[in-house]
């Protein structure tokens, strides 16, 4: 009985071992459209999605919408080659919208006159771990800080205007 269940428990942990496979880590060097770096991000699995802190140095003041892309491309000048949104659950645009949100979508940050700011949040709709939502899918994801804030709502982008920083999001090992 005892070797019953001893085997029982290294099944079991064996099991949630394969189901998180994947890095516990990762980040994001964030360029400006001239190669400058004005921030990085740091990416980390929980149980309940991934907590991305994100740290500006050198983006303009105000509040500006902050993404994770669908390709981690970052081709300057305008970072077009990140694709659309992240939104491998096929929503629409926006934390407000109804029939959203893109597993991409995240929470405005605001930055300071000093080009300084910072913005913690938890994605609960994405994973460093494989799987359909996984942000190390084939060709990678990317993070888009945009020059206005997003409204949220409107498809496809929240309205948030041209993106001004893009960083590949990498494993760390």
């Amino acid at each position: 009985m005892k070797h019953t269940i001893l085997m029982l428990a290294i099944l079991l942990a064996c099991g949630t071992f394969a189901a998180a496979k994947g890095p516990k880590a990762a980040r994001a060097d964030l360029k400006d459209a001239q190669g400058k770096s004005v921030g990085t991000a740091k990416l980390k699995q929980l149980k309940n999605g991934v907590r991305i802190s994100l740290v500006t140095n050198g983006v303009p003041a105000g509040v500006h919408a902050f993404h994770i892309h669908a390709a981690g491309k970052c081709e300057a000048p305008d970072f077009k080659t990140a694709g659309g949104h992240f939104n491998p659950e096929h929503k629409k645009h926006g934390l407000k919208n109804p029939e959203g949100a893109h597993a991409g979508d995240m929470p405005n940050v605001t930055v300071a006159a000093n080009g300084k700011g910072k913005a913690t949040v938890v994605n609960t709709h994405v994973t460093l771990a494989e799987g359909e939502n996984s942000l190390f899918h084939e060709g990678g994801t990317a993070l888009v800080i945009h020059e206005k804030a997003d409204d949220d709502m409107t498809d496809p982008a929240g309205n948030a205007g041209n993106r001004i920083a893009c960083g590949v999001i990498e494993k760390i090992q």
